[in-house]
């Protein structure tokens, strides 16, 4: 209690809420605005901050007012404390009523068509006031999504990131890499195929920063074979879909989505040797952010739902 205390004395929440507006808007004069307030209030807000840190947050140039060292110090931590605060609200929303609420998650494509899929659909079955965002991307796109709270968990698979000291992972399971080719493809006749053999067909794979895409390539090599030139590099689960049905391209995924793609019969696990090839899905949360009873509940669900999610045949 001593340090909130001596916290207490030195910020006022509503001095740090201008200084983030007088950011945003890039000048007193339209944080004041904004606010609803005078230039002079806003003024003054800044000045006490700065008396109070010792320090100078903010700094006149050209281009408009830019934050300065100390200044992007507050302004980091003072988001960190609004989320909190908003979440908090949701929170007694949703303990009110727990049939309601919003839940912000980051996932890939192939996460997003399998296992967050499955507990959405389970959820909005029994609890239809639910709100999910759902965000998509590569691993990048996720990692930042939820380091910068604007998502309180994403679903992916185990990726360097989560490795990191603030950034906690739940194993939800594994599943098998197999390359993947329409019914009509001529491949699809084969019953035992070699990969180097598949080495100059079409391919269509994922961007090389995306944890399949490097899987990919990765297969080839260990293999002591040239990764095949992609025709088509896309992150579009969608697209790549597409260009398999031409019955032209080749691709790999993981065996859930080929039965979760949405045309399971039109799609074939090519019998292609890519040894000890596995992947893990996991559900990323900050270790330094208490999740809310919402988060809470997508995780026991996506626990429950993974263990019958159905194996591509």
């Amino acid at each position: 209690m001593d340090e909130i205390e001596r916290i207490e004395r030195l910020l006022r929440l509503h001095d740090v809420r201008i200084l983030l507006s007088v950011v945003q808007a890039g000048s007193m004069h339209k944080a004041a605005k904004l606010l609803a307030t005078s230039q002079p209030a806003v003024s003054r807000a800044i000045a006490d901050l700065e008396n109070a840190l010792g320090v100078r947050l903010l700094d006149r140039t050209a281009a408009g007012i830019q934050p300065t060292l100390f200044g992007h110090a507050i302004i980091k931590r003072g988001l960190a404390v609004f989320n909190e605060l908003q979440q908090g609200i949701k929170d007694i929303k949703f303990l009110t009523d727990p049939t309601s609420g919003e839940l912000r998650i980051a996932c890939s494509e192939y996460a997003a068509a399998g296992p967050v899929m499955a507990v959405i659909d389970q959820l909005t079955r029994r609890h239809p006031g639910i709100v999910f965002d759902v965000v998509t991307g590569p691993v990048l796109t996720v990692s930042s999504a939820l380091r910068e709270r604007r998502v309180e968990l994403a679903v992916t698979r185990i990726v360097d990131f989560a490795d990191q000291d603030d950034v906690m992972a739940e194993n939800l399971f594994d599943d098998d890499f197999v390359v993947v080719a329409a019914m009509q493809n001529p491949w699809t006749r084969r019953r035992r195929i070699e990969l180097a053999e598949l080495v100059n067909e079409p391919w269509t794979l994922p961007p090389r920063d995306s944890g399949i895409g490097t899987f990919a390539r990765d297969v080839f090599r260990a293999r002591g074979l040239k990764p095949p030139r992609a025709a088509v590099v896309a992150y579009s689960m969608h697209l790549r879909n597409r260009l398999l049905a031409t019955g032209r391209f080749l691709t790999i995924l993981p065996t859930y989505a080929v039965t979760l793609a949405g045309k399971p019969a039109s799609l074939k696990i090519l019998p292609v040797d890519l040894g000890n090839a596995r992947g893990t899905m996991a559900i990323f949360t900050l270790k330094n952010r208490t999740i809310s009873p919402l988060a809470e509940l997508f995780i026991k669900t996506a626990r429950a739902v993974v263990k019958s999610l159905p194996k591509a045949k």
